[in-house]
């Protein structure tokens, strides 16, 4: 089982949720699927979540090229940290 917890400041809770929610299938189809949402108490402007992947490889790859591509698009673009998890028990 592999996850990745993601990390996302100068973003809004109810922002993030939508974008969540508007790449909920594409996400699915990369073998993502949104398991947890956080919003930072002490930052509302820092929202964390983790994701659930069955192919750790796929994720990276897709992720990669999706943060790459915006990157491209504007060079400015707020995007999330990410550590890349496996299971180790």
């Amino acid at each position: 089982m592999s996850h990745i917890l993601a990390r996302i400041k100068g973003a809004k809770l109810e922002n993030v949720k939508k974008v969540l929610k508007a790449d909920e299938q594409v996400h699915a189809n990369a073998g993502l699927r949104l398991q947890r949402l956080w919003q930072n108490v002490d930052d509302k402007d820092e929202v964390w979540f983790l994701l659930y992947s069955d192919d750790l490889k796929r994720a990276r790859q897709f992720i990669d090229k999706v943060h790459a591509k915006a990157i491209e698009e504007n060079a400015n673009a707020n995007l999330p940290q990410m550590v890349f998890l496996e299971e180790a028990l």
